[in-house]
């Protein structure tokens, strides 16, 4: 059993980043047999290209624990020095234990707090808010937050609106405690009136979207919310170096970025166009890739923000290591 004295700091900061993405591959031209479709549709509508599937027998924690690895050699920590593990998921194939918990068992990390947080698309920011939050409060020192999602195992293959856009994956970042903070406040919020807007449940068990709800909202919504979190982190847009929204549809995140006026040379991540739609794992996922192919310098400022189901969003700005 471990201890942990409660020891408040001013803020925390990510120390390193992973991701992980299945071997297989799912093109536009492999839907066309599957649906009425073809890759002109897809890629006028979504933008997407490919999406990553996981083997039948690959589960969720499984891609948790390879984004995890991949984060903590990133991060250059000792697996024992964890103290927090956060699993941000709306696929996990069991009730019980959470992913988190199977992430501590693979990795053999001793006694942390480990729990799964389920806000679907928007899950991953509002992880890294509660871990940030903890670190400040002395709750813990090192957190280990992870978005991993199986999508493809709750898409219908029939309906050529959604399946078109669901992949599988994982993006993990390693975060302590800092005296000069790296992470700004989350901004984090609910649309009661649009909770069935995106759903995964009975009868069908499927993901299922109202996708012109979706987009509006985030064309009508999402623009203020994101000068909200720019706002309360007491910058300003022209400071934002690289901009990271949910991955959900190309389509979406272009006039996103544009309504934002971000600087021209500011990065905004495209990873949906391989990665497809991974809901809680497409922030960290497109981070992580984005750092891999040398896009992001060390101190970069990013703006990430998730959205989706529940209806619930929530996002911050972070300084990347």
């Amino acid at each position: 059993m471990r201890i942990h004295a409660p020891r408040p700091v001013a803020g925390s900061r990510i120390l390193g980043t992973g991701h992980y993405r299945p071997e297989g591959i799912l093109t536009n031209a492999d839907l066309e047999q599957m649906v009425e479709t073809s890759d002109e549709w897809i890629r006028q509508r979504t933008g997407i290209e490919t999406r990553h599937v996981a083997a039948e027998d690959e589960t969720v924690a499984d891609m948790a624990v390879a984004a995890a690895r991949a984060a903590i050699a990133d991060a250059g920590v000792d697996p024992a020095s964890i103290t927090q593990v956060i699993v941000a998921t709306c696929s996990s194939e069991e009730r019980s234990p959470s992913v988190a918990g199977r992430v501590v068992q693979a990795l053999g990390i001793p006694a942390p707090a480990a729990f799964d947080l389920g806000a679907a698309c928007s899950g991953f920011s509002h992880a890294v808010g509660v871990a940030d939050q903890s670190i400040r409060a002395g709750g813990t020192t090192t957190s280990l937050v992870i978005g991993a999602e199986k999508l493809t195992a709750v898409t219908d293959y029939t309906d050529r609106t959604t399946c078109i856009l669901t992949a599988d994956g994982a993006g993990a970042v390693v975060l302590t405690g800092s005296e000069e903070p790296g992470v700004g406040p989350t901004l984090w919020g609910t649309e009661a009136e649009l909770a069935d807007a995106v759903t995964i449940g009975p009868p069908s068990g499927r993901f299922a979207q109202q996708g012109r709800l979706v987009l509006g909202w985030a064309l009508r919504e999402a623009p203020g919310i994101c000068r909200g979190i720019v706002e309360a982190a007491g910058l300003d847009m022209e400071d934002i170096d690289v901009f990271i929204p949910h991955q959900a549809n190309l389509r979406m995140i272009e006039p996103l970025a544009a309504s934002l006026g971000l600087r021209e040379d500011a990065v905004v991540a495209d990873d949906v166009i391989t990665s497809g739609n991974t809901s809680a794992a497409t922030i960290p996922l497109a981070l992580s890739r984005l750092r891999e192919a040398g896009r992001l310098p060390a101190g970069a400022t990013a703006l990430l923000v998730g959205f989706g189901g529940g209806f619930s969003y929530a996002g911050q700005v972070v300084r990347l290591p």
